[in-house]
């Protein structure tokens, strides 16, 4: 156990490192922090809009409607992955920024300006070459890592989506059998199917309509269809019909 006086030295140790004091040493740590941005586990910088990427994740749960936690995982980074690449067009204009403000006397000796001007460009390029290759690697490598996730994503939901249509359909035949026998009420537990019996008559309804509109085999009769369509409508315009 530390003693009191190793607490007020620990705590005397930690003012000491307060970060970065010089230009240079202010200057590496913002370039860590931007690495960081876009290769790391951080998907937030210290200046970024907090609300901002808050909504923008919303944005994404909304459009994608994950439902279980692998779903949502997979939202989650999608999320972050396009957050850093909208990062991107920011930061290849702030290299071409600090270009022009480092070279802005270069080429003084050219009358045109319109040509002084592209020769500043073309310099700003090769002096940062590297720089802006990293960038459109990194743009490259979060690409395919968004598309990768949202390939996963949506084969998920797709398996998820035909399994629960699967099992519905199976709940609504094993009903159908049911209420044709009229044995006894049919009761989905009892065969391991998590769907209430309303949203199974609710699937065999339906079936039943659309196979009605289509002319198909359908255990609706004219006055079942309307009053299935009827009970469809809105308050306002079932009592509007009647």
């Amino acid at each position: 156990m530390s003693s009191l006086a190793q607490n007020e030295a620990n705590r005397a140790n930690s003012q000491l490192s307060t970060g970065p004091k010089t230009e240079t040493g202010k200057a590496r740590s913002s370039h860590n922090a931007l690495k960081t941005g876009l290769t790391g586990r951080t998907v937030l910088l210290p200046g970024d809009d907090v609300a901002a990427y808050t909504r923008h994740v919303e944005r994404f749960f909304v459009d994608r409607k994950p439902v279980d936690d692998a779903e949502k995982s997979l939202v989650q980074s999608i999320a972050d992955t396009e957050w850093r690449l909208l990062r991107i067009p920011a930061l290849e204009s702030g290299i071409y920024a600090v270009g022009r403000r480092q070279l802005a006397q270069d080429f003084a000796d050219e009358s045109d300006q319109a040509v002084r001007a592209a020769m500043i460009e073309a310099q700003i390029f090769i002096t940062f070459r590297k720089d802006l290759g990293n960038l459109a690697l990194q743009e490259a490598r979060l690409r395919r890592q968004r598309d990768a996730d949202l390939a996963k994503l949506e084969s998920a939901q797709k398996e998820r989506k035909d399994s629960h249509a699967s099992r519905m359909n199976s709940a609504a035949e094993r009903y159908r059998m049911a209420k044709r026998s009229g044995r006894a009420a049919f009761d989905p537990a009892l065969f391991g199917f998590e769907f209430s019996i309303e949203q199974i008559e609710d699937h065999v309804n339906l079936n039943n309509a659309r196979a009605f509109v289509l002319g198909a085999s359908s255990d609706f009769s004219s006055a079942d269809f309307e009053r299935y369509m009827l009970r469809r409508l809105p308050a306002g315009e079932s009592n509007n019909r009647e």
